[in-house]
């Protein structure tokens, strides 16, 4: 039986902040509403084919999710309950911030079956969270914290980002001890990256946002791996940090190429081969709703060439790594020359210190982390 995650996307904030790409817009209640109709129009195709079967997680992601009202969330969890057999959900995930969760809508994600929370907090200095455009206050995420827990939250992420401009060293130290201290089940820490198409870019290209120094960032995060490590978290994914057990499940699925649904404005999934992204604009995701067809931008099936690479550079994220033997063997039937080209240069990067063999399994060291992308570009297929 495959193992399949759910990813639901909630496209709305209030304010989008200046380095975030994903598809999220700030919204009012009526447009919330709206949404919340398509997406039942969505989940109503599925399972009117009977096709979302065999799920194990469940990620709703956004934009920010908890900025749902009370009984917007209270609807939102009921499409959920209402298409998807939870008593086999093993992991249910709803991100938020801080300042948009009350008691009430943690209390309702809790008897709605939902076991993990993820919090966005990024920065524990107020100025580095306006510098951010974030809208609460390392207080608010405080607070947050406390009430997740004191409704009985066993499983929470909390998200930070560091190398960033105005972010020192010991700012980045003084949040990851401050974090710590709370004793999370999880940590994910992830630099900041400039993308094209977002107010930072634009602030960049105009010269009023400079990028990280490199030298800079790497002394962030080995800082970061070595303090997470000595504190009991154990690094698992270039980015991500868990205690024993609380791995991310639903976000292993992805690292791991198995299948998942993903419904909603801009959401992407990957079922039979195929991988698919919905339309990330209204009109176009509500019309294909309206006309009875998936709301599809755009579908691919994938090439042996493009579930290799796709292998390679999902597989490489994880700290164990991946098979040799079995991305050898894939590789030697798709591309002879690829591959006696591929041996050489894991051989390279083994001597360099780049790359442990542990057995049978490729993996990244320390080094290799740092340089993960130069890692996975020289051994892509093209």
């Amino acid at each position: 039986m495959k193992t399949r995650g759910l990813y639901i996307h909630i496209p709305f904030c209030s304010k989008k902040c200046g380095y975030c790409d994903f598809t999220s817009f700030a919204g009012n209640g009526d447009q919330i509403d709206d949404y919340l109709s398509y997406l039942e129009k969505e989940f109503s195709q599925y399972r009117s084919s009977g096709s979302i079967e065999d799920i194990e997680t469940i990620f709703i992601g956004g934009g920010t999710p908890s900025i749902l009202s009370l009984g917007q969330l209270e609807r939102l969890l009921s499409i959920v309950r209402e298409n998807v057999d939870l008593s086999k959900i093993i992991e249910y995930t709803i991100e938020s911030n801080p300042g948009s969760l009350t008691r009430d809508k943690l209390e309702l994600m809790r008897a709605a079956g939902l076991n993990r929370l993820s919090i966005g907090l990024q920065a524990s200095q107020d100025h580095l969270l306006r510098f951010l455009e974030r809208i609460h206050t390392y207080d608010d995420f405080l607070e947050s914290y406390r009430l997740a827990r004191l409704v009985g939250f066993e499983n929470i992420n909390i998200d930070l980002m560091f190398a960033f401009q105005g972010q020192t060293l010991e700012d980045w130290k003084e949040t990851l001890e401050r974090v710590v201290y709370l004793d999370p089940d999880h940590i994910s820490a992830y630099s900041l990256i400039i993308e094209e198409g977002t107010r930072f870019y634009k602030m960049y290209e105009e010269g009023s946002l400079t990028d990280y120094d490199e030298d800079d960032y790497i002394d962030m995060y080995r800082y970061t791996i070595d303090y997470l490590e000595e504190k009991g978290y154990s690094q698992y994914e270039i980015s991500n940090f868990a205690k024993e057990g609380k791995e991310c499940r639903h976000n292993l699925i992805y690292w791991d190429d198995k299948e998942y649904y993903g419904l909603g404005l801009g959401a992407s999934g990957y079922l039979d081969g195929s991988r698919y992204t919905n339309h990330k604009y209204f009109p176009a995701y509500y019309q294909s709703l309206d006309f009875g067809m998936r709301p599809l931008a755009f579908e691919e099936t994938i090439s042996l060439e493009e579930k290799l690479n796709e292998y390679l550079i999902l597989g490489l994220r994880k700290i164990m790594g991946i098979s040799r033997a079995k991305y050898l063997e894939r590789l030697k039937k798709i591309d002879q020359d690829k591959y006696k080209e591929n041996l050489e240069i894991i051989e390279k990067y083994i001597n360099s210190g780049h790359i442990i063999l542990e057995g049978d399994h490729i993996k990244l060291s320390q080094l290799g982390l740092e340089i993960s992308d130069t890692i996975s570009l020289d051994l892509l297929l093209y």
